[in-house]
């Protein structure tokens, strides 16, 4: 039987302005079990980003219930929420989010000190071995290509161990060879440490290569099911 990690259940999102009140998701109700990869897509503005931001507890829904690994989230405060990310969540950003005045190594080891462990630069070197980086730990992120830094971001993602890893368009800053690099790479680690997959695109090709496709429109979602005009574009409009 397998066992949910991530359980949405009528979930909305709404955006007061000075003269309308938006509906940025309407009713999303969706499962994610442990160790599967899902993939959200959706045009521009259809809400993919904003339910990551739902599903990881970095923001509340303003109505529904969200449950993450076991807890359900709108009862925990801030800090209890910070503590979950810290400790059970990885994150992988399209602009890599590296600080610019850290080695690669430690920029890996960063999520370490954040819980208050100890240092383990051990774990860290080999992470970045495993993305091809043993020749890097000492290289600040500008003296690294895009796609270096982007590996360094997956490395540290993996650094605490994360139950679950949210991708949010990690290919979206890189040219079509490399972006083919990082995608082998991110299905790999996540095999490897049996880490659940919540990734967020608008390319199609990469997509597929998750277990499901839910598909953001105007707030909605559908479950496994494309257009098939999306299918036809192969890549959606960037978001």
């Amino acid at each position: 039987m397998s066992l949910s990690v991530i359980k949405a259940e009528s979930v909305s999102k709404l955006v007061s302005t000075k003269t309308e009140q938006l509906t940025i998701l309407n009713d999303i109700n969706l499962t994610i079990d442990q160790g599967e990869s899902v993939a959200i897509v959706g045009t521009s503005g259809a809400g993919k980003s904003t339910l990551m931001t739902l599903l990881s507890g970095l923001d509340m829904p303003s109505s529904g219930s969200i449950e993450l690994l076991g807890q359900e989230i709108s009862s925990l405060d801030d800090e209890q929420r910070a503590k979950i990310r810290s400790e059970k969540l990885g994150f992988v950003f399209q602009n890599f989010l590296l600080i610019p005045s850290m080695s690669a190594l430690s920029n890996v080891t960063l999520p370490s000190l954040l819980k208050g462990e100890q240092e383990d630069q051990q774990r860290a070197k080999q992470l970045l071995a495993s993305v091809g980086l043993e020749h890097r730990f000492d290289h600040l992120p500008t003296q690294l290509s895009g796609g270096e830094q982007q590996r360094v971001a997956i490395a540290r993602a993996f650094m605490t161990r994360p139950k679950i890893l949210f991708a949010d368009e990690p290919t979206g800053n890189l040219d079509q060879k490399t972006a083919g690099r990082i995608v082998e790479l991110l299905f790999d680690m996540n095999k490897q440490f049996g880490t659940t997959l919540v990734l967020i695109t608008h390319d199609m090709s990469l997509a597929k290569r998750c277990d499901r496709v839910l598909t953001m429109s105007q707030g909605h979602m559908s479950q496994d099911l494309i257009s098939q005009d999306l299918m036809s574009q192969g890549q959606l409009e960037e978001q």
